[in-house]
């Protein structure tokens, strides 16, 4: 599984810096609009005005294209401060849900020590063979040695179990 790395920090900080470009691309083309897309011809001549009206017509899509760019770097600042805002968020939830299990931990690092098993449990069942699992399988029942007859085995745990008799 990959694993991402993120400063929150970081994040917010360069979406505060993307905002600053994006303002001053925007403060150059309100700037750049007016003298360029009214371009006065050269001369009065044809090819002099079919020239000056070439330049107005690429200025204005200039300007569009410019509308565009700026409304997708502003939504692309947003998601980068949301982005800073939900890291953040995440690592401090993390971080406390951490606390439980840590705490479970120096409870149950003595009966771990002793015992081999926590004293809090997981949920999960002891296998067989540990304390509170489940004994080995198998039917119980008596048996018979030189005559005398032995008490059975008793049942031991999930699968029944119990041992012959001597």
């Amino acid at each position: 599984m990959a694993f991402l790395f993120a400063a929150p920090e970081f994040l917010t900080q360069s979406a505060a810096d993307l905002a600053g470009i994006g303002s001053m691309l925007n403060e150059a083309a309100v700037a750049a609009a007016a003298p360029t897309t009214a371009v006065a011809a050269a001369g009065a001549d044809e090819v002099s005005a079919a020239i000056a009206a070439l330049f107005s017509g690429h200025a204005q899509a200039y300007q569009v294209l410019s509308a565009q760019a700026a409304q997708f770097h502003q939504q692309f600042v947003q998601t980068m401060a949301g982005a800073g805002s939900t890291y953040a968020a995440t690592e401090a939830f993390n971080a406390a849900q951490s606390v439980p299990q840590d705490f479970l931990g120096v409870i149950n690092a003595p009966t771990q020590a002793l015992l081999g098993r926590p004293l809090i449990g997981d949920g999960a069942n002891g296998g067989p063979g540990q304390n509170g699992g489940g004994g080995g399988g198998g039917g119980g029942g008596g048996g018979e040695r030189g005559g005398k007859e032995q008490g059975g085995g008793g049942g031991g745990g999930r699968g029944g179990g119990g041992g012959a008799g001597l």
